[in-house]
């Protein structure tokens, strides 16, 4: 055989040729930094979860039936007028106030009736203007305010109050204080306030049509004053996670109740740990705040045991125990 000879002078161009078509081949099959395989690995897009693979950190306590979020999730209120704003408003553990709402706004000459309305925030409600957020006689007073009851936890908040002669106002859901006449009639009977908070808390509020809304404040009023008994007064109302809008504010006076707002939110509901509770009440009460927490709604361990600390501290700090305005 004879062998072929590459010319000398040709022999550098083809090794040339070689390494120019192998480096791209060899690049790609290291995945090497910058190279297409690497580039796109990273461009594909993660999968997400479905639902029934995905967890809740562990400590985080919510579930769906306490899952009842309040406005913004800070400490300060989004429901003080400009003349009544508490002290504490711009506290450190309020990361975040909401602006207040509008003072000039009107109540619709003509509330829509339709039978729904849009979710998603296609519809924006003209914003309430009479939403209470202190209490009644000022000074060093705080309002206790627990929604979402009657349930498991209001006896064992019943007996806390009384131990420290503490009154407080109790937001109810219709549907809880029918099922539960004997809890409201304690309330009662032991000198605390009554609160309309809906017949079973409808989140957004303001979707609903204007008789949905009518027959939510309006029935729940029926429902907690016959499980009252007598000729409770129900003075309030509070409109689930506070979605309060001139619309439902009207409504709620129809009825013959003012708005309850708060000014100091531990989030209680969300279960974020006894000391989280204790904490954030303790750095943004002041004198006047209406405190919201809650009695019903799911497991209220957190509460009680935060109420344990917190009614000696309020004690020790001088404040008495107020009903809101009114």
């Amino acid at each position: 055989m004879v062998k072929s000879r590459i010319s000398a002078r040709r022999r550098p161009l083809l090794l040339g040729v070689s390494a120019a078509l192998l480096a791209p081949a060899l690049l790609a099959a290291c995945g090497a930094h910058g190279s297409p395989l690497a580039a796109g690995d990273a461009a594909q897009p993660s999968a997400t979860p479905s639902a029934s693979t995905s967890t809740t950190p562990s400590g985080s306590g919510s579930s769906s039936i306490a899952a009842r979020p309040t406005p913004s999730g800070v400490s300060s209120s989004p429901f003080d007028s400009p003349s009544r704003t508490p002290s504490g408003a711009g506290s450190t553990a309020a990361t975040t106030t909401p602006s207040a709402p509008a003072t000039g706004a009107t109540t619709p000459s003509a509330p829509d009736t339709g039978a729904s309305r849009p979710a998603g925030g296609q519809h924006t409600p003209a914003p309430a203007t009479h939403v209470l957020a202190h209490t009644a006689s000022g000074g060093r007073t705080v309002a206790l305010t627990f929604d979402d009851g009657p349930g498991p936890a209001t006896g064992q908040v019943l007996d806390l109050l009384a131990k420290y002669d503490a009154k407080a106002t109790f937001c109810e859901i219709g549907d809880n204080a029918k099922a539960n006449p004997a809890a409201v009639k304690r309330i009662v009977a032991e000198g605390h306030r009554l609160c309309d908070h809906t017949v079973d808390h409808p989140q957004p509020m303001h979707t609903q049509s204007h008789q949905q809304q009518v027959a939510e404040i309006a029935d729940a009023k029926t429902q907690i004053e016959n499980a009252a008994g007598g000729n409770a007064q129900i003075t309030w109302w509070r409109a689930p996670g506070g979605d309060f809008t001139a619309e439902n504010e009207k409504i709620g006076a129809d009825q013959g109740m003012k708005s309850l707002g708060w000014s100091v939110d531990p989030r209680d509901w969300s279960r974020p740990g006894v000391q989280s509770i204790v904490n954030t009440v303790e750095q943004n009460l002041r004198p006047g705040s209406v405190v919201l927490m809650h009695d019903g709604g799911g497991d209220r361990s957190q509460t009680v045991a935060a109420l344990k600390q917190l009614l000696p501290w309020m004690v020790a700090q001088g404040y008495t125990f107020d009903f809101p305005q009114s």
